[in-house]
């Protein structure tokens, strides 16, 4: 059903997927949006280990969830800062793909450890993230990837 790398020597395993999923704090999310058009938005991300699923937040209402609730299959790209060998100009960059379906996340337990995992991503300061969680919880939407289809490679820029 997804296609096969065509630059298969360029392929990371799924160790280093999953690894660039769990440090990298964001992405892109691609969404079939109004009139056919796709639509990518930048996300914060965690990555579960337990289930292997990918969580976001967000706002209740707008034009990423009105194409989500038409359709649930989505795209999400993740890439890595990269680094330059010595002496080369051309950064070396490892991204992600991941082809799946996504859902909205009703549970508030859930809803509540989805935002407190990614807040802990950017700031380890507890107040801050109780007082969001009394704050704005109520307003958030959270989000749920489940994979069908992760690939990642390393490309070089030159």
């Amino acid at each position: 059903m997804f296609r096969e790398m065509r630059r298969f020597r360029q392929k990371l395993d799924n160790e280093e997927c999953i690894r660039i999923l769990k440090e990298e704090p964001r992405g892109i999310l691609s969404v079939l949006g109004d009139d056919g058009y796709p639509y990518g938005m930048p996300l914060n991300h965690w990555y579960c280990d337990t289930d292997g699923h990918l969580y976001f937040h967000g706002a209740r209402e707008g034009h990423k969830l009105d194409a989500i609730r038409k359709y649930d299959k989505v795209c999400y790209t993740v890439h890595d800062q990269g680094y330059r060998k010595e002496g080369e100009w051309a950064l070396n960059i490892k991204s992600v793909v991941i082809f799946g379906r996504i859902r909205l996340v009703d549970d508030e337990d859930k809803a509540r450890e989805i935002c407190s995992r990614l807040c802990v991503k950017f700031t380890d300061d507890k107040e801050y993230l109780e007082k969001e969680l009394r704050t704005s919880l109520s307003r958030v939407q959270c989000l749920e990837l489940i994979p069908e289809h992760i690939s990642g490679k390393l490309v070089n820029e030159a």
